[in-house]
């Protein structure tokens, strides 16, 4: 990478991996982190970022003025591994007339949670600053809005015949249809599918409960516009990232062990970060605070491939009061299926024929 001294550079450094976190530095210059995931952050400067799978951030980093003719390091390494894995890059100036030299720049211990979860714990929303938006971020006022609903979902492993080992949330591993939800939905077919589970429960079940495999299409019936508290457990002891399609959620919270009601009382209802993908680490929780503004069908995933493809999954379904008629939704709510979109499984000898409104 070639760097002109006294000028700004805007890095957006992404975790596009599907299961290791990993760490970002440059030896000798500080990352000025101003956004994530299209949320302006407090800008802060920091020596190095932790990157989980699926995230995204935007730093400022200022060229030198005087280099002495050296170059620098570009260091990116694995997190919470056994074996640590690195990456290097290196940054060049005009006059650099030198490899680069002196020390590798510091990293924290390879299993060092409490850095982490201290950086994650620093990273605020910026409330002056309007991003895309008419009005400033902080018009959006989340911690005074009433909660609709709590769902604390929580991950799991079961090993089922033959050694199988499936993925899970609230004891339930995801299991496709024959016919994808949407269109299911779009036809009035849902309740024909009977691999969809008919009450996801809202909280993990017992522990005799969850060491049984069960499979199914989990789907979350939402009212538009309910605001919810998705509260993430994690027992195992590796990092856990999710991602909901759709939507940003507010972090309000991480703690360690299993959330309790009083964990509410360290929520931040001020300024907590906006963003699609969280980490939730080892024997711990996070919790997010939405408001479910988006009609559809969403995704709510591990980002971790290996536990998204074997169960680690869910939908939410946000419908409207009265709209089970999917004709009736105004397309300025929800995108109608496209005329020529290709059907298939149950409804595949239907006409998609759809009415604007």
């Amino acid at each position: 990478f070639l760097a002109r001294s006294g000028l700004t550079y805007r890095l957006r450094i992404s975790n596009v991996g599907i299961r290791t976190s990993l760490n970002f530095r440059i030896q000798d210059h500080a990352l000025l982190l101003v956004e994530t995931e299209g949320s302006y952050t407090v800008k802060k400067y920091y020596s190095s970022l932790d990157i989980h799978v699926g995230q995204s951030y935007s730093v400022l980093v200022r060229a030198k003025n005087l280099t002495h003719g050296h170059s620098f390091y570009i260091f990116v390494s694995s997190r919470f591994t056994k074996y640590e894995l690195l990456g290097l890059g290196v940054v060049h100036y005009p006059d650099s007339r030198m490899p680069p030299s002196g020390p590798i720049p510091t990293r924290p211990a390879p299993f060092d949670f409490g850095f982490s979860i201290n950086q994650a714990r620093s990273i605020k929303w910026d409330l002056d600053v309007g991003a895309a938006r008419m009005n400033p971020q902080g018009s959006y006022h989340y911690g005074a809005i009433n909660v609709s609903r709590t769902l604390i979902l929580e991950n799991g492993l079961v090993v089922g015949s033959n050694n199988r080992i499936r993925y899970t949330v609230n004891g339930v591993s995801f299991l496709h249809p024959d016919t994808p939800l949407k269109l299911a939905d779009r036809f009035e077919m849902f309740d024909e599918l009977k691999i969809v589970v008919p009450s996801f429960p809202d909280a993990p079940q017992t522990a005799e409960t969850m060491k049984l495999q069960r499979m199914g299409a989990s789907v979350v019936d939402v009212k538009w516009r309910d605001f919810y508290h998705l509260v993430f457990q994690n027992p195992l002891p590796n990092v856990q990232t999710w991602h909901l399609d759709g939507y940003n959620f507010f972090v309000v919270g991480m703690g360690e062990g299993q959330w309790n009601e009083k964990a509410k009382s360290t929520y931040n209802m001020i300024d907590a970060v906006s963003r699609s993908t969280v980490q939730v680490y080892p024997r711990a929780w996070t919790a997010v605070l939405v408001m479910l503004d988006n009609r559809g069908m969403w995704n709510l995933r591990s980002q971790n491939g290996e536990k998204w493809y074997l169960g680690q999954e869910l939908y939410l379904r946000v419908k409207g009061v009265g709209a089970e008629d999917p004709l009736t939704i105004p397309a300025r709510d929800e995108a109608p299926i496209p005329g020529n979109a290709i059907l298939c499984g149950r409804v595949m000898n239907h006409t998609n024929v759809w009415v604007p409104n």
